[in-house]
C-alpha cells in the first residue's frame, strides 16, 4: 500500500530531469508514493502539466532541474505556475515543485524562489 495524500489518494509526481541517472534515481525515490511520470525537459513538463490538469489529475509533486533542453527548469516553473493560475488554483494550492540543481550559485535559488518553487 501507498503513502497517501491529505485527500486519501496516491500522490501523482512528475520528474523533469535530463539526465537518466538522476531519473531514475529520483523515479525509484517517488514510486512508493504513488503514480510517478517522467519529462526528460521543461517543455515536456509543462505539457505534461497541463494534461493532467486538464484530466483533473493534477500532480502533487514536480522534481524540475533547473539545466535542461528545450525549456530550462525556470521557464517550466514559470510556465507550471501561470498554467495553475489560469485553473484559479494559488501557488500555495498547486502542485509542491522542488528544484533540483548541481549549480551553486545563490541567483538560481533566489530565481527558483522569486518564481514559486516550494524547496
Amino acid at each position: 500500500m501507498g503513502n497517501f495524500n491529505a485527500k486519501g489518494n496516491e500522490m501523482r509526481s512528475l520528474i523533469a530531469e535530463g539526465d537518466f541517472s538522476s531519473r531514475l534515481l529520483l523515479q525509484e525515490l517517488l514510486t512508493p508514493y504513488g503514480e510517478c511520470h517522467i519529462a526528460v525537459n521543461g517543455k515536456e513538463a509543462a505539457s505534461a502539466h497541463r494534461m493532467a490538469l486538464d484530466a483533473g489529475q493534477p500532480y502533487g509533486m514536480i522534481c524540475l532541474n533547473i539545466m535542461m533542453s528545450e525549456m530550462d527548469g525556470h521557464a517550466a516553473l514559470e510556465e507550471i505556475r501561470a498554467l495553475e493560475e489560469l485553473k484559479g488554483i494559488g501557488s500555495t494550492h498547486g502542485a509542491k515543485i522542488a528544484m533540483i540543481t548541481a549549480l551553486g550559485d545563490i541567483n538560481n535559488v533566489s530565481a527558483a524562489y522569486e518564481r514559486l518553487c516550494d524547496g
